[in-house]
């Protein structure tokens, strides 16, 4: 999928001096840093299956 968008100017800025400080083209850090984003749970699901899995604790020990 291809996406076109427009950073604000200081976000842009900032998004260029980082690919340069790191050394790679400024789209594969935009592209490294939507991954990133992406494959990271968000917080209330990782807290939600948290309390799953204590809840749950003494059943998954029966299963195992």
């Amino acid at each position: 999928m291809k996406l076109a968008f427009e950073l604000p100017p200081a976000q842009a800025d900032q998004l260029q001096q980082e690919a340069r400080r790191l050394g790679v083209p400024v789209d594969d850090l935009a592209r490294a840093l939507m991954s990133d984003l992406l494959s990271a749970p968000d917080a209330e699901f990782a807290s939600v299956a948290g309390r799953v899995l204590v809840k749950n604790e003494e059943l998954y020990r029966r299963l195992a």
